[in-house]
């Protein structure tokens, strides 16, 4: 092999990145260089495995010149090119990388997804550079990421395996003359009775003789990767749409989109579907007992006008159903997420005496004072979106209160944990 690509990544995310990274996300030195570490040949991997896309070939083309490299750490997050990336070699799986990589490394899912970005940036920044010096088309290109299969999972430090990054499928049937994995196919020679020339038969036919151990080792394997698969898919099937009324211990999101989950309800999953929500005349799409059937409902009865302060309005907050951000963002909204804050103005607009505040909030794992900033930044996102629908003064304040009102324990399983990954709104006065 000509060139390790990996090297070229290397040399972008070196001990200075590495501290300033660790202080920007509030966390130690030693758990970056470790989930970078992690990071880079799982990149790489997906790359590789994809690099005969054109959307791929694009963004290290477009990388090249959009000064990514000069500004990893600033600009990596909020790269439209990134995120586009992400979902396009890595599809579902990228929050398991992240949950992955932030468990090995010791760090939050928010610093993880974060990393994932910065590392993205940097792989797609420097093989974009290399092609450019080199006079690389996108056909050189896609040779040179192809070239790069053989030796992934041997690049993945101690600890981390391809089927922990829920990649286990790649690269299987792959190999590389110039670079042995450790997931090479092991050389297994069988001695068998010979021809009459004195030569064995063919050691690659498994039908004669005493065969080749992958007769029952393949099935084994192959009914391992089943059962995980499985295991994963029943493991995502969370529900994500109950919602109920909470107090102020209940709300709202973290490094991943928001899963609304109701604090005072059985943990059991129920799933709602949207219906017709009367205001006064105009029918919003929502679910019945949910946000802005309850605001509504609350609104209608008087106690919100008849309420003496705020003090009697503050222990009450409802949960948004269907407002989600994207992995470690904040300020880009899963698809479907619009409709609910459009809801939300047309209540408030149906209503102009009527006030607000924003809450945000996370659970309990990760870095404090990285939570405070996430949960601050959503929920000021919130705030401004309102702002700008036209019903801005009727928002009194947002506030991101981090995993300060958690009830779960960091130890609890992610599904558990999301009963305290909201995005709240409470009446004000």
């Amino acid at each position: 092999m000509s060139l390790n690509v990996i090297d070229l990544i290397k040399g972008q995310l070196g001990p200075a990145l590495v501290s300033q990274a660790a202080s920007q996300f509030g966390e130690s030195e030693s758990g970056i260089s470790k989930a970078i570490g992690g990071l880079l040949p799982a990149v790489l991997g997906g790359l590789a495995n994809n690099s005969d896309k054109p959307g791929v070939l694009d963004a290290i083309t477009g990388a090249s010149s959009s000064g990514i490299l000069g500004n990893l750490l600033g600009g990596s997050s909020s790269n439209p090119i990134i995120s586009t990336l992400l979902t396009s070699i890595f599809g579902d799986k990228v929050s398991g990388i992240v949950n992955a990589i932030a468990t090995y490394s010791g760090i939050s899912n928010n610093s993880s997804s974060s990393l994932l970005n910065l590392v993205t940036g940097a792989a797609v920044g420097s093989i974009g550079k290399y092609a450019t010096d080199n006079n690389l088309d996108k056909s050189g290109i896609s040779s040179l990421l192809g070239e790069q299969k053989g030796i992934v999972s041997s690049l993945l430090p101690a600890g981390l395996s391809l089927a922990s990054l829920n990649l286990g499928s790649w690269f299987g049937g792959s190999s590389n003359a110039d670079a042995t994995s450790r997931y090479e196919e092991p050389k297994v020679e069988v001695t068998r009775s010979t021809t009459s020339s004195g030569t064995n038969p063919d050691r690659n036919n498994n039908n004669e003789g005493g065969g080749s151990i992958w007769k029952w080792l393949l099935p084994l394997l192959l009914l391992i990767a089943a059962a995980y698969f499985i295991w994963k898919q029943c493991d995502k099937k969370q529900t994500t749409t109950t919602t109920t009324t909470t107090d102020s211990t209940a709300s709202t999101t973290d490094t991943a989109t928001i899963a609304p989950a109701d604090n005072t309800a059985s943990a059991t999953a129920v799933t709602k579907t949207d219906e017709d929500i009367d205001l006064n005349g105009v029918m919003l799409k929502g679910y019945k007992g949910g946000m802005e059937d309850q605001m509504i409902t609350f609104l209608k009865s008087g106690d919100y006008k008849n309420a003496a302060d705020d003090a009697a309005l503050k222990d009450k907050w409802y949960d948004f159903d269907h407002v989600n951000f994207k992995m470690g963002s904040s300020t880009d909204l899963e698809a479907g997420s619009q409709g609910q804050l459009d809801n939300l103005v047309a209540i408030l607009k149906a209503f102009p005496d009527a006030k607000i505040k924003i809450g945000g909030y996370t659970d309990k794992t990760g870095n404090e004072a990285s939570n405070v900033k996430l949960s601050q930044a959503r929920a000021d996102f919130i705030k401004a979106a309102l702002a700008k629908a036209g019903v801005g003064a009727q928002v009194l304040g947002a506030e991101g209160y981090g995993s300060k009102f958690a009830t779960v324990d960091a130890k609890a399983s992610d599904a558990e944990r999301a009963a305290d990954r909201k995005m709240s709104v409470r009446f004000a006065k």
